[in-house]
């Protein structure tokens, strides 16, 4: 009643200390925490004479209610600003009148400085019953200030002719990721600094990923280019190769090409194991090439050498009384005449390759021809009789016609290999044939100029005739009573195609 007022003035005109009383008829208000009370004050005296008056009582909510809004705040942009938990809440709505009040909140929503940046304008409203309101901002800002993550490519080593740009080789960034951003592709930058040699290099590759507000981050991968391949042989080379010695390959001209220098260093070198023998022998040739990073390669060609002696000898007769001999004119074939002749049988002197029978006794001597130096060192013996049967024969050397070329081809000339001049002198004609190597393809010892190049098992071409070229002749005229001319020697061309 102190608020709503009292009766202090009761009065009769008979009795005293009267007190007023009330009774209140309450209607409802405009909203729920609101009423219009109608109090009717009532005052009797003792002989129940009363006097009503009545009082009109208006509850009214007028009154917002009250709460504490959260703190400003500043969140990642891979939080979610709808985690109260994170952003804050309000715990503490109050009324004078509603009970249970929960406060509610809308979002207002602005650009940030970068893409994944923002900020939140958060509006806290409170409303009681009557709907009396009380409203307060939170401002939530929203940054991205987390950089990218990803795995570097592990450091590798590649060779100077790979290519350092092709990522199948030395590796690629396939993890990125951020919290915030999708679809950021790493890139990288060089540099570059010598190695141990000219195509050698260490690159240090940098790799950076950066998100769309500008957080970066950088990894760093080592590149070693290094050069370890040897240069190499350009085309086709043959490592072993089995020849006659007359038939000795020049030493080839061979390109070698390197996968990063264009400076390549070649060492030839050859040496071989004959020891100025007559045996067969080796001829190693070596190749050592070097590139400008020091890898070497060393290629090796053995050439097996065959020995085959290029000439032959043969023996004659002299009688004491010849004139001296050339010994030359006892070989066939073809040989060096730098070689040594020797006497190995027989007390005889010679002058060079001179032999003169009137300055021995009767008997046999043999010397021998050696030709050391050259691709075929050879050695061959001939045998000299020496007699006293000095007959003058009834034709001489000088009687004699030996064919120069031998073309059996149909023509009616040529056909054969002809020794003319002394068919009535009653001599037996021996006749040998050489190749250029020294092998006898033909040998006749009573000679009737019937031969046309026939093939032998010694000579190679077509199945029935040796080859065309050039063929050495031995030949020896002998009487009946064993004497003979001087050998004849020389060469005889034969044209069988």
């Amino acid at each position: 009643l102190t608020l709503t007022g009292d009766v202090t003035d009761e009065a009769d005109n008979c009795d005293s200390g009267l007190e007023a009383t009330f009774s209140d008829t309450v209607a409802d208000g405009n909203c729920a925490n609101e009423s219009v009370i109608t109090r009717t004050w009532s005052l009797t005296d003792d002989c129940g004479n009363t006097a009503t008056l009545v009082q009109t009582i208006n509850v009214v909510d007028t009154t917002a209610p009250t709460f504490t809004v959260p703190a400003d705040v500043t969140i990642e942009c891979d939080q979610d600003a709808n985690d109260l938990t994170l952003t804050g809440d309000v715990t503490d709505e109050a009324d004078n009148c509603d009970a249970g009040l929960e406060a509610t909140y809308s979002d207002a929503v602005a650009d940030g400085n970068c893409a994944n940046e923002s900020v939140i304008t958060r509006t806290w409203s409170v409303t009681d019953d009557c709907g009396n309101t009380a409203t307060l901002v939170q401002t939530i800002n929203v940054v991205d200030t987390t950089a990218p993550t990803f795995t570097v490519p592990a450091d590798v080593t590649i060779e100077c002719d790979q290519d350092a740009n092709d990522l199948t080789l030395t590796g690629d960034v396939t993890d990125e990721a951020d919290n915030c951003d999708s679809g950021l592709e790493a890139t990288y930058s060089d540099a570059v600094a010598d190695g141990n040699c000219t195509n050698e290099s260490v690159i240090t590759r940098t790799w950076s990923l950066t998100d769309d507000c500008g957080n970066t981050a950088t990894l760093v991968q080592t590149i070693n280019v290094v050069d370890t391949t040897a240069p190499v042989i350009v085309g086709d080379f043959e490592t072993t190769i089995d020849v006659s010695c007359s038939d000795i390959p020049e030493v080839p001209e061979l390109v070698f090409e390197d996968a990063c220098s264009s400076d390549i260093t070649v060492e030839f070198n050859e040496s071989n194991d004959s020891n100025d023998g007559l045996e067969d022998y080796s001829i190693t040739r070596s190749w050592t090439v070097t590139d400008e990073c020091g890898n070497e390669a060393i290629y090796t060609q053995i050439v097996n050498v065959n020995v085959e002696s290029t000439f032959t000898g043969y023996d004659t007769e002299l009688c004491i009384d010849d004139l001296a001999i050339d010994l030359f004119d006892l070989l066939s074939g073809d040989y060096d005449s730098d070689g040594v002749w020797e006497v190995v049988s027989g007390n005889a002197t010679l002058d060079g390759s001179i032999f003169d029978p009137a300055t021995v006794e009767l008997g046999d001597y043999i010397f021998t021809y050696t030709v050391a130096d050259g691709p075929c060192p050879s050695t061959v013996e001939v045998m000299i009789t020496v007699h006293d049967d000095c007959i003058v024969l009834p034709c001489g050397a000088e009687d004699v016609v030996i064919s120069k070329a031998v073309t059996p081809n149909g023509d009616q000339w040529n056909e054969f290999f002809t020794i003319t001049g002394v068919e009535d002198c009653g001599f037996t004609i021996e006749l040998q044939i050489f190749n250029r190597w020294g092998a006898k393809i033909y040998e006749n010892f009573n000679y009737q100029n019937d031969w046309n190049g026939t093939a032998s098992k010694a000579s190679i071409g077509r199945s029935d005739k040796v080859p065309s070229g050039t063929y050495y002749y031995i030949i020896n005229i002998k009487g009946s009573n064993g004497l003979q001319l001087k050998p004849f020697t020389g060469p005889i061309y034969i044209g069988t195609k």
